[in-house]
């Protein structure tokens, strides 16, 4: 048993906000249909490489790493008949997720007004770059556009260089998660009231809300944030230092740590020193911190300082590069790194579900799919067609 496992989700999104919405709705066990174009499907099935599979069932790492548990149906939304065809699919859904532009779902008549009109159950989730109403509602909504256009990149690198993208696509990730969270309220709402309801998820809102300590900064003195580098606008000592051999974290989060930190490098007289014995001292006195104590962190190795901050309970750690985290002992023990079988039995690594719950876990149950992988079984469980029929829709060009 899982938490979701008697819902069943339409999902006509594709790259990576809607994915990943979707797959962690089915780690928690909902059944979930990705619709997929005939002969391309998702977009980000060519984002490679790197490749997963032989050549002749590849899938690239993009599209493997959002679309697990998921099965997938080929269908021609540019044709009546497959647009009869997802709204009977439809109306055998719980939840319905799109991320097209403005107004194409209308288009196709699956709109939700009219899917609500014959099945008022139904959770319809739409997400765009900005939303159904706003002014600027019929742009493409792309994350890195996103990131500059939400003030994320005006925050984000050296202080005194160009504004920097965040590594991964954070404005797409905060999307999913927020529309994930907000079809489950949707899902305990109905649990209630029996009746399913619209949920407008922007990629601009989302970004916005996650800016938190940052944006209510500005709200409260109208000061406009600055970027830091690696240190903290609020905190101070609380960034990157140069070690012996190569540079670490260390995050002081309160006066108590500040002490523990002042004690281990024999700078004793700073914990008295009203430039520097309170948080809000220390971020007006930053420069003269950090010159006091930056040349003592250069005399031993990061290995060293961490070790001996954690033990007196500062928080502190190293900067690993992407392979080094994946292969931490921790990570592999968290299950954040699970084997799934390819259709010949091979194993390969994908990243695993985050949260952990005790009695229904999100587990991988199966690899991302393969193009139209599961149209025939799930048009003959859902809508009893027949060989003959689904023969005629694959001539005809709708599957």
């Amino acid at each position: 048993m899982q938490a979701l496992d008697d819902l069943r989700v339409l999902d006509f999104t594709r790259v990576l906000a809607g994915p990943f919405c979707s797959m962690l709705l089915a780690d928690y066990g909902a059944e979930v249909i990705k619709v997929e174009r005939p002969g391309t499907g998702d977009d980000t099935r060519q984002w490679g490489p790197p490749w997963v599979g032989d050549p002749a069932q590849k899938r690239s790492a993009y599209f493997w790493s959002v679309n697990r548990n998921k099965r997938s149906l080929t269908l021609n939304l540019q044709t009546a008949e497959g647009q009869a065809v997802a709204h009977q699919l439809a109306l055998t859904s719980d939840i319905l997720i799109e991320n097209f532009k403005v107004g194409q779902m209308r288009g196709y008549g699956l709109d939700y007004e009219a899917l609500h009109a014959v099945h008022p159950r139904l959770i319809y989730c739409s997400i765009t770059g900005y939303g159904q109403d706003s002014p600027l509602a019929h742009q493409p909504g792309y994350d890195f556009v996103i990131q500059g256009q939400s003030g994320l990149m005006s925050i984000t690198g050296p202080a005194d260089g160009e504004p920097y993208k965040v590594g991964v696509a954070i404005s797409d990730v905060i999307t999913g998660l927020t529309a994930a969270n907000a079809i489950q309220a949707a899902v305990y709402h109905r649990a209630r009231s029996g009746e399913g309801q619209f949920i407008d998820i922007a990629l601009l809102d989302s970004q916005i809300a996650a800016l938190v300590n940052i944006a209510s900064g500005y709200l409260v003195s109208h000061d406009a944030p600055s970027r830091y580098g690696n240190a903290h606008p609020n905190i101070v000592p609380y960034e990157v230092f140069q070690a012996a051999d190569k540079p670490f974290i260390l995050a002081v989060g309160n006066d108590a740590q500040f002490v523990q930190v002042c004690t281990l490098l024999g700078l004793p007289d700073m914990v008295a020193d009203p430039h520097f014995a309170s948080n809000p001292a220390r971020v007006a006195h930053r420069a003269a911190l950090i010159r006091r104590m930056a040349p003592i962190l250069r005399q031993k190795p990061a290995r060293e300082w961490i070790d001996l901050l954690l033990a007196v309970g500062v928080p502190a750690g190293p900067i690993e590069d992407i392979p080094s985290a994946l292969e931490n002992p921790h990570i592999r023990a968290r299950g954040l790194v699970q084997p799934v079988a390819l259709a010949d039995g091979t194993p390969i690594d994908m990243v695993g579900p985050a949260a952990k719950l005790s009695t229904t876990p999100p587990t991988i149950r199966h690899a991302p799919p393969l193009l139209g992988q599961h149209t025939d079984e799930i048009l003959r469980e859902r809508l009893n067609l027949d060989k003959a029929s689904l023969d005629s829709y694959r001539k005809q060009g709708i599957l």
